[in-house]
């Protein structure tokens, strides 16, 4: 029977081997930690990602695990408020934005993968090198806790994330768009009556808060790259104090006076990038392993989703007809073909906002007062408006499951 060997077990990687896997596929999943009990960044599903584990016949999974659905989103600009946009469910064909426990999510989708006969999960197993033969990479070497073992199949897929090895050692060149900031990501108890979500700019600063699953707030503070170091050394107290200058009273307050409560703070590089080509014979990358993404709009578990589907429609296909060599290799091109548009496109948009809300420069402040002004014009809204059609619904790429 034709083989499929998984790296990674995230949401592109977990998702794409489950449906390779009910379609009668013999799927091998590597995961090189024993389990998903650690802190993943992201969480957020927009339109487009639950509709993806709908088609795929995963919405019971996403209503078993923790989630939440924001009720309203409010950005502001300089703590003034420039949008206000209901979250109903309506407005999003009935797939609202959803906050989800991504432990969860992952455990329940390999959990349904597994009352699959084709599929094997190999977990504590870290891949080492890519085997070859004939020209094409015919599987991965990989260091077990029994110890080393080589998975021989007819199709590697790299899901393996930002540091893929799979990328790595396939030559996989990529180029960087990555926007000049960094991140910081913490959680603390939910900010009481409000159950929605946030985003204020301006002053060099972009931070997004959001009720979350858990009774949580989450908060993702975008600085300037390499500027968090100074604040880092002072404490705690001091970032918190810096993150409080720039939102509202309400929820600066809030920030004060849970300080002792945040949960999880960590620094994160934000990296976007994007290989120049997808595969190569016997291999393909898909999810951050192929285009690192940045997290403005909450778009890496939604694409990464999205790449599963594409995947699996043109895979299933090149393995039913008899996983010829030629025939995989050209349904790997395949997918890179139809999820192209959409992470180009993603990515642009994504890497636009930072360099204005963030820019410190002389010219900095007068371009976010005039946006400001410009954003109460009709025009104005509705191209406004068509960027957050991209972000929450995505483009027409291949990304309908075919049965």
């Amino acid at each position: 029977m034709p083989q499929v060997i998984v790296t990674g077990a995230g949401p592109a990687g977990a998702s794409l081997a489950y449906l390779l896997s009910d379609r009668g596929i013999e799927v091998t999943l590597v995961e090189r930690q024993l389990d998903f009990a650690r802190e993943f960044r992201g969480e957020v599903l927009m339109p487009s990602g639950v509709l993806a584990l709908e088609q795929m016949g995963l919405g019971p999974v996403l209503e078993a695990a923790p989630h939440w659905q924001p009720d309203v989103l409010t950005v502001y600009l300089n703590r003034e408020v420039v949008v206000e946009l209901p979250l109903e469910a309506a407005l999003f064909g009935g797939h609202p934005p959803t906050a989800v426990c991504q432990p969860s999510l992952l455990e329940g989708i390999v959990d349904e993968a597994q009352k699959r006969p084709g599929f094997r999960m190999l977990r504590g197993a870290t891949v080492r090198e890519l085997l070859h033969a004939g020209g094409r990479v015919c599987g991965v070497h990989v260091q077990t806790d029994a110890g080393p073992l080589d998975l021989r199949g007819d199709l590697v897929v790299g899901a393996d994330g930002r540091a893929s090895l799979v990328r790595r050692r396939g030559g996989f060149e990529a180029r960087e768009s990555a926007p000049p900031m960094d991140i910081v990501w913490c959680k603390l108890p939910a900010l009481p009556g409000f159950r929605g979500a946030r985003g204020y700019a301006g002053g060099g600063h972009l931070l997004v808060a959001y009720h979350t699953f858990g009774d949580q707030l989450q908060v993702g503070w975008a600085i300037v790259k390499k500027s968090f170091g100074e604040l880092r050394r002072r404490g705690i107290a001091q970032w918190v104090e810096e993150m409080a200058g720039h939102v509202t009273p309400d929820l600066a307050a809030h920030l004060r006076a849970h300080v002792g409560a945040i949960r999880h703070p960590f620094v994160l590089d934000v990296v976007s990038d994007r290989v120049t080509r997808w595969s190569a014979p016997g291999v393909l990358l898909v999810g951050d392993a192929a285009h690192t993404m940045s997290p403005v709009g909450g778009q890496g578990l939604n694409l990464a989703l999205r790449d599963a589907i594409a995947a699996a429609n043109q895979l299933v296909a090149a393995f039913r007809s008899g996983a010829d060599p030629a025939a995989l290799d050209d349904a790997a091109r395949r997918v890179e073909a139809n999820r192209l548009p959409e992470i180009a496109a993603v990515q642009r948009l994504q890497a636009l906002a930072p360099r204005v809300v963030l820019t410190n420069r002389w010219w900095g402040e007068p371009l976010r007062r005039t946006l400001r002004q410009l954003l109460r014009s009709p025009f104005a809204r509705r191209r406004a408006a068509s960027a957050l059609r991209l972000f929450a619904f995505g483009l027409d790429s291949g990304t309908d499951l075919r049965t």
